[in-house]
């Protein structure tokens, strides 16, 4: 049999840990009381009322945390009425005094760090939203700034389109693990490129996505970060073309659509599910513009508001891809509206290599 070597003070703490119900909570509460009550030991024993106060911390939260300090003050309150009346005589009252203050200090200190596990929680889980529509960097700012989505706001943006043609041709005659597998490796070339551009998705679209740059943290950068996106999806799904074809595969066409302008933005939806989102002509026009792209043959369409906000960020080389188309009616647009066009996927995979080799 094991010795008295084995109980350690971790072993009891452990132990005690274990103990998660109030029952437990209430019997020792109780066996500190009868002991403080019927004894004359020379020590503070109510301040033991502080391992209580520490089980009921295990399913208690902060106003269960509360009752029982006030409960174990209040015990230790009658048990010295009952020893020693209302006379002030010897260091009964130091004794007294001490369990009290015990008794408040690790109430205290439990409530903060139940506060703190609390934040933690909130943090986590507000991460773990964010992180799916912005790139770590941003979440991370995010998180740190405590910026409130509960508003709407109006402000510039630079929001983009992307998605596959000919899906819904592709995906009638293919098994249904074939085309979520493709789904999953075309929306993960996509949301990487805007993730690695600092750039944020609004929402998944199918086979595609709609994604923006600016909100809710503006940069000096953001029209140039939506150019890179565009250029690095199209060499993206170039190589992925590539391996494609290595393996008997059909080709996988992409479109991107691009515009600057002034969104919206704001949380939408129901109690159990508000979504952070964007909204107005800013966001119909871009998506236009990628619906065009399948009419100019284009792999990436952007506007000329896009392109001037390129060319004030500095972002000239990035202006040189893409070739200016004229004006287009688009659906739904009284305007004719000036598009510029990315066409061959080769040249821009060159660019781009170019440019990020430069510092882009």
């Amino acid at each position: 049999m094991p010795g008295p070597h084995w109980i350690t003070p971790d072993s009891i703490l452990r132990y005690l840990a274990e103990l998660r119900s109030l029952p437990a909570a209430a019997a020792i509460a109780a066996g500190i009381f009868l002991i403080d009550t019927l004894t004359s030991l020379h020590f503070a024993v109510a301040s033991l009322y502080v391992i209580v106060v520490l089980i009921a911390a295990h399913d208690l939260h902060r106003r269960g945390i509360v009752i029982t300090g006030v409960t174990c003050a209040f015990l230790t309150v009658m048990s010295y009425v009952i020893m020693h009346g209302v006379v002030v005589d010897g260091a009964a009252p130091l004794r007294f005094a001490v369990s009290l203050i015990s008794i408040l200090i690790a109430t205290i200190l439990v409530l903060r760090n139940v506060s703190a596990n609390q934040r933690v929680k909130e943090v986590e889980r507000e991460r773990a939203n964010l992180a799916r529509f912005f790139s770590p960097k941003i979440v991370d700012q995010l998180v740190d700034i405590h910026t409130p989505f509960s508003f709407a706001r109006r402000q510039p943006a630079t929001v983009l389109f992307a998605d596959m043609i000919g899906f819904t041709a592709y995906s009638s005659g293919q098994p249904p693990g074939v085309v979520i597998s493709v789904l999953r490796d075309l929306l993960h070339f996509l949301s990487e490129a805007v993730f690695s551009n600092q750039g944020s998705v609004d929402k998944y679209l199918g086979d595609g996505l709609m994604a923006f740059f600016g909100p809710p943290l503006t940069s000096p950068r953001d029209a140039t970060n939506a150019a890179m996106c565009a250029l690095e999806i199209v060499k993206s799904i170039e190589c992925w073309n590539h391996q494609r074809t290595r393996c008997n595969e059909s080709v996988v066409r992409i479109a991107v659509g691009i515009h600057y302008g002034e969104v919206v933005q704001g949380n939408v939806g129901g109690e159990k599910r508000l979504e952070l989102t964007l909204v107005g002509d800013t966001v119909n026009i871009a998506s236009r513009v990628e619906a065009y792209c399948r009419t100019l043959d284009a792999s990436v369409l952007v506007t000329g508001e896009f392109v001037e906000a390129l060319s004030a960020e500095g972002s000239l080389e990035l202006v040189k891809a893409f070739v200016d188309e004229g004006f287009h009616v688009l659906r739904g647009c009284k305007e004719p509206i000036r598009l510029f066009s990315v066409r061959r996927e080769t040249e821009t995979a060159q660019r781009l290599a170019g440019l990020q080799a430069s510092g882009g």
